[in-house]
Protein backbone atom coordinates (compact mmCIF):
# COMPACT_ATOMS: atom_id res chain seq x y z
CA UNK A 1 0.00 0.00 0.00
CA UNK A 2 1.38 3.35 -0.47
CA UNK A 3 0.77 6.64 0.15
CA UNK A 4 1.93 10.04 -0.67
CA UNK A 5 4.15 12.09 1.11
CA UNK A 6 1.32 14.78 2.60
CA UNK A 7 -0.49 11.57 3.67
CA UNK A 8 2.55 9.76 5.51
CA UNK A 9 3.22 13.53 7.14
CA UNK A 10 0.45 13.72 8.89
CA UNK A 11 -0.32 12.67 13.00
CA UNK A 12 -2.28 14.98 15.01
CA UNK A 13 -1.92 15.08 18.52
CA UNK A 14 -4.46 17.70 20.07
CA UNK A 15 -3.53 20.86 18.41
CA UNK A 16 -0.09 19.87 17.37
CA UNK A 17 1.53 17.94 13.81
CA UNK A 18 4.34 15.95 13.91
CA UNK A 19 6.19 14.52 11.18
CA UNK A 20 5.85 10.73 12.08
CA UNK A 21 4.91 8.87 9.28
CA UNK A 22 1.12 7.42 9.68
CA UNK A 23 1.71 4.20 7.30
CA UNK A 24 5.41 4.03 6.76
CA UNK A 25 6.84 2.29 3.39
CA UNK A 26 5.43 -1.88 3.98
CA UNK A 27 1.99 -0.53 4.79
CA UNK A 28 2.66 -0.83 8.48
CA UNK A 29 0.46 1.94 10.55
CA UNK A 30 2.14 4.08 13.70
CA UNK A 31 0.75 5.53 15.76
CA UNK A 32 1.79 7.35 18.90
CA UNK A 33 -0.33 7.67 21.99
CA UNK A 34 -0.47 10.90 23.64
CA UNK A 35 0.75 10.72 27.31
CA UNK A 36 -1.75 9.95 30.01
CA UNK A 37 -2.45 12.69 32.41
CA UNK A 38 -4.33 11.30 35.81
CA UNK A 39 -3.03 15.03 37.27
CA UNK A 40 -6.88 16.37 36.82
CA UNK A 41 -7.95 13.52 39.54
CA UNK A 42 -8.41 14.74 42.82
CA UNK A 43 -8.78 12.61 46.02
CA UNK A 44 -13.12 12.31 45.89
CA UNK A 45 -12.23 10.79 41.79
CA UNK A 46 -10.23 7.43 43.12
CA UNK A 47 -12.32 7.55 46.60
CA UNK A 48 -16.02 7.34 44.60
CA UNK A 49 -13.59 4.93 41.86
CA UNK A 50 -13.11 2.53 44.71
CA UNK A 51 -16.36 2.28 45.98
CA UNK A 52 -18.21 2.06 42.87
CA UNK A 53 -16.04 -1.55 41.99
CA UNK A 54 -16.99 -2.74 45.34
CA UNK A 55 -20.32 -1.98 44.65
CA UNK A 56 -19.81 -3.82 41.42
CA UNK A 57 -18.20 -6.45 42.96
CA UNK A 58 -21.14 -6.58 45.64
CA UNK A 59 -23.67 -6.87 43.02
CA UNK A 60 -21.81 -9.73 40.74
CA UNK A 61 -21.46 -11.45 43.85
CA UNK A 62 -25.69 -10.95 44.73
CA UNK A 63 -26.26 -12.34 41.03
CA UNK A 64 -23.85 -15.03 41.14
CA UNK A 65 -25.18 -16.55 44.46
CA UNK A 66 -28.66 -15.64 43.38
CA UNK A 67 -28.66 -16.94 39.88
CA UNK A 68 -25.65 -19.74 40.03
CA UNK A 69 -26.17 -21.24 42.72
CA UNK A 70 -29.28 -20.52 44.20
CA UNK A 71 -29.00 -19.32 47.47
CA UNK A 72 -29.03 -15.30 47.58
CA UNK A 73 -26.96 -13.90 50.01
CA UNK A 74 -28.60 -11.79 51.86
CA UNK A 75 -26.74 -8.79 52.66
CA UNK A 76 -25.69 -8.35 49.18
CA UNK A 77 -28.84 -6.53 48.62
CA UNK A 78 -28.22 -4.04 51.68
CA UNK A 79 -24.50 -3.10 51.09
CA UNK A 80 -25.48 -1.89 47.49
CA UNK A 81 -27.52 0.05 48.67
CA UNK A 82 -25.17 2.06 51.32
CA UNK A 83 -22.58 1.77 48.35
CA UNK A 84 -24.97 3.53 45.73
CA UNK A 85 -24.97 6.15 48.44
CA UNK A 86 -21.61 6.65 49.20
CA UNK A 87 -21.01 6.92 45.25
CA UNK A 88 -23.41 9.14 45.37
CA UNK A 89 -22.52 11.75 47.57
CA UNK A 90 -18.42 11.81 47.75
CA UNK A 91 -18.93 11.69 43.54
CA UNK A 92 -21.03 14.91 43.39
CA UNK A 93 -18.31 16.71 44.80
CA UNK A 94 -15.89 15.75 41.45
CA UNK A 95 -19.05 17.20 39.58
CA UNK A 96 -18.76 20.50 41.78
CA UNK A 97 -15.14 21.07 41.36
CA UNK A 98 -15.58 20.14 37.44
CA UNK A 99 -18.61 22.99 37.90
CA UNK A 100 -20.64 19.90 36.04
CA UNK A 101 -23.73 19.85 37.96
CA UNK A 102 -26.48 20.47 35.77
CA UNK A 103 -27.91 24.16 35.59
CA UNK A 104 -29.67 26.53 33.16
CA UNK A 105 -28.00 28.52 30.62
CA UNK A 106 -30.59 29.59 28.61
CA UNK A 107 -31.58 32.79 30.53
CA UNK A 108 -28.16 34.30 30.56
CA UNK A 109 -28.12 34.61 26.49
CA UNK A 110 -30.92 37.42 27.17
CA UNK A 111 -29.20 38.92 30.09
CA UNK A 112 -26.79 42.01 29.79
CA UNK A 113 -22.95 41.29 31.01
CA UNK A 114 -23.46 42.92 34.45
CA UNK A 115 -26.73 41.31 35.42
CA UNK A 116 -24.91 37.75 33.86
CA UNK A 117 -22.01 38.26 36.31
CA UNK A 118 -24.12 39.33 39.49
CA UNK A 119 -26.60 36.30 38.75
CA UNK A 120 -23.64 33.90 38.54
CA UNK A 121 -22.39 35.15 41.45
CA UNK A 122 -25.23 34.72 43.37
CA UNK A 123 -25.70 31.14 41.81
CA UNK A 124 -22.19 30.19 43.30
CA UNK A 125 -22.88 31.92 46.88
CA UNK A 126 -26.63 29.78 46.89
CA UNK A 127 -24.94 26.61 46.16
CA UNK A 128 -21.90 27.27 49.02
CA UNK A 129 -24.98 28.10 51.42
CA UNK A 130 -26.93 25.04 50.19
CA UNK A 131 -24.31 21.90 50.66
CA UNK A 132 -23.18 24.02 53.60
CA UNK A 133 -26.04 23.77 55.56
CA UNK A 134 -26.36 19.88 54.17
CA UNK A 135 -23.30 19.84 55.97
CA UNK A 136 -24.07 21.11 59.24
CA UNK A 137 -27.26 19.12 58.94
CA UNK A 138 -25.41 15.94 58.76
CA UNK A 139 -23.28 16.49 61.86
CA UNK A 140 -26.29 17.27 63.63
CA UNK A 141 -28.04 13.87 62.15
CA UNK A 142 -24.67 11.43 62.99
CA UNK A 143 -25.12 11.20 66.63
CA UNK A 144 -29.19 10.38 66.36
CA UNK A 145 -28.41 7.75 63.59
CA UNK A 146 -26.20 5.53 65.94
CA UNK A 147 -27.90 3.74 68.17
CA UNK A 148 -29.89 2.32 64.78
CA UNK A 149 -28.68 -0.67 63.44
CA UNK A 150 -28.31 -1.46 59.74
CA UNK A 151 -31.07 -4.39 59.10
CA UNK A 152 -29.01 -7.21 57.76
CA UNK A 153 -25.45 -6.06 59.11
CA UNK A 154 -24.65 -5.45 62.33
CA UNK A 155 -23.22 -2.15 61.61
CA UNK A 156 -24.86 1.45 62.87
CA UNK A 157 -26.76 3.28 60.18
CA UNK A 158 -24.67 6.28 61.26
CA UNK A 159 -21.77 5.26 59.11
CA UNK A 160 -23.71 5.96 55.70
CA UNK A 161 -24.60 9.38 57.56
CA UNK A 162 -20.83 9.58 58.06
CA UNK A 163 -20.21 9.37 53.98
CA UNK A 164 -23.14 11.57 52.92
CA UNK A 165 -22.03 14.06 55.46
CA UNK A 166 -18.54 13.82 54.26
CA UNK A 167 -19.50 13.96 50.57
CA UNK A 168 -21.34 17.22 51.45
CA UNK A 169 -18.04 18.42 53.30
CA UNK A 170 -16.44 18.00 50.33
CA UNK A 171 -19.01 19.99 48.07
CA UNK A 172 -18.99 22.52 50.19
CA UNK A 173 -14.73 23.10 50.23
CA UNK A 174 -15.44 22.25 46.26
CA UNK A 175 -17.99 25.29 45.62
CA UNK A 176 -15.97 27.21 47.28
CA UNK A 177 -12.50 26.17 45.67
CA UNK A 178 -15.24 27.02 42.32
CA UNK A 179 -16.41 30.39 43.61
CA UNK A 180 -13.47 31.70 43.88
CA UNK A 181 -11.74 30.58 40.51
CA UNK A 182 -15.00 32.57 39.06
CA UNK A 183 -13.81 35.27 40.69
CA UNK A 184 -10.46 35.26 39.81
CA UNK A 185 -11.54 34.57 36.00
CA UNK A 186 -14.13 36.84 35.74
CA UNK A 187 -16.77 34.55 34.28
CA UNK A 188 -18.72 31.12 34.91
CA UNK A 189 -19.63 28.05 32.62
CA UNK A 190 -22.78 29.89 32.96
CA UNK A 191 -21.63 32.88 30.84
CA UNK A 192 -19.65 31.10 28.78
CA UNK A 193 -21.20 27.87 28.19
CA UNK A 194 -18.99 25.79 26.23
CA UNK A 195 -15.83 27.67 27.27
CA UNK A 196 -13.45 25.24 29.30
CA UNK A 197 -12.32 26.88 33.06
CA UNK A 198 -9.22 27.13 34.30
Amino acid sequence: MTTSPEEAQVLEHGSHVTDAPVIDAEGHFHATDAPIDISGYALEDWFTFAVFWLLAFDVFYQFFTRYVLADSAAWTEEIARYLLIVVTFVGSAMAVRRNTHIHVEFVYRYLPAPVQRLVSTLVDIVRIALVGYCTWLGIELIPRMHNLQMTVVDFPVSIVYGFVTAGFALMTLRAVQVAVRHWRQGWSALERPGEAEA
